[in-house]
């Protein structure tokens, strides 16, 4: 999971830049799912991630190594600043998962 400090007049450029992107995703060996998300709203920014689930902690590695990711993240830093600060990484591993 990576959370992102989003100024609240940079939103819509930046909810932009996630859902007008092209998804490598599918084809990356190991890949379960992803979600965009949108969190609260603070007095000078509004929390949003980016949350992804992998079949294997090794999956997740190889996808950082791979083609997929360079692509994913070619443009990474061009254009206007919509982030307070850099992206923050949260890793996890699943202890128990229960579904419906």
């Amino acid at each position: 999971m990576n959370r992102f400090k989003v100024a609240p007049d940079k939103q819509e450029a930046f909810m932009a830049r996630w859902l007008d992107r092209e998804v490598l995703l599918r084809t990356v060996p190991g890949f379960v799912s992803f979600q965009f998300l949108k969190g609260p709203e603070r007095e000078d920014h509004v929390l949003y991630a980016s949350h992804t689930i992998w079949a294997s902690e090794q999956a997740f590695i190889d996808w950082t190594k791979s083609e997929q990711f360079r692509q994913a993240h070619a443009t990474a830093g061009e254009g206007a600043k919509l982030t307070i600060g850099g992206p923050v990484f949260e890793g996890f591993t699943v202890l128990q998962n229960v579904e419906a």
